[in-house]
């Protein structure tokens, strides 16, 4: 009898802590500083939010976007996977996109499960029809205070464009005096962001390495393999930062384990 009921208590403590683990959000918080940053955009609020993989966080994202509410940031930024290929439903994005569009203005990139998903197509109209700037390739310029920043995104290689054609894209668009965001799902291109002179990148994908571990850090993340490099927080190489996700969701490995969804706020300081 004492067996069941130590093996009953133990169960219910396992799931509760997985349950915590999987849907008990943490918001990270980052300070940006450079030279290059407009004094116009001092304390710019950039919210950072990806791999949703059609999670829910409560009734019609209630709990996620009660925490965003909270935060009040100047812009969204959205790096990609916010659907899973193996649904089909796109109520949990929709249901997200509805609210944030309400917040602050919202840009997006596709991610590796966009282009697998045979709902892509329907996703960009969604988006689009509610105001979401996707940007595939494509760079956009933020004003504030009557100074300038650029915002820019580059395409997954899923979609048979490789990242350096993506660069090249962009780059061509951009003007090397202003302070560039870029929004990339893949934080494994590091090096190449760093060479193409990006300021800031924003990325996601690895999923925190789904499992963290002390000392050893994420287990395993898509592209990177185990102990992966690039699987949260910043990292900075020459003059560029790049903020990499854990993300929200999970996709072929159903838990998070020591690696709590989570929204990340980057705010800009001119120095």
């Amino acid at each position: 009898m004492k067996r069941i009921f130590f093996l009953s208590v133990s169960i219910i403590i396992m799931v509760s802590f997985f349950y915590w683990q999987n849907n008990a959000l943490v918001i990270t918080k980052h300070v940006i500083n450079s030279d290059k940053i407009p004094k116009g955009f001092n304390h710019y609020k950039i919210l950072h939010l990806s791999d949703l993989h059609n999670k829910n966080f409560g009734k019609r994202q209630e709990k996620l976007v009660g925490r965003i509410k909270k935060e009040k940031p100047d812009v969204i930024v959205f790096t990609g996977d916010i659907i899973d290929r193996r649904s089909k439903d796109l109520k949990p994005a929709a249901l997200l996109i509805d609210q944030l569009v309400e917040l602050a203005p919202v840009y997006f990139v596709p991610g590796n499960h966009e282009w697998d998903s045979d709902l892509k197509r329907k996703l960009e109209t969604l988006l689009m029809n509610k105001g979401v700037v996707i940007l595939t390739n494509k760079v956009r310029i933020i004003e504030r205070n009557g100074e300038r920043i650029e915002m820019a995104g580059l395409d997954d290689p899923e979609s048979g464009l490789s990242i350096r054609s993506s660069i090249k894209r962009i780059s061509e668009k951009m003007q090397p005096d202003l302070y560039s965001i870029v929004l990339s799902h893949r934080p494994t291109w590091f090096n190449t962001y760093t060479r193409a002179g990006f300021n800031l990148v924003f990325s996601g994908h690895a999923h925190g390495g789904q499992i963290r571990l002390p000392i050893i850090g994420g287990v395993f993340a898509p592209g990177e393999g185990l102990n992966p490099k690039y699987s949260e927080g910043i990292h900075q190489q020459d003059h560029t930062s790049m903020v990499v996700s854990r993300g929200l969701g999970n996709s072929s490995f159903p838990l998070r384990i020591f690696n709590r969804p989570e929204i990340v706020v980057i705010t800009l300081q001119s120095e």
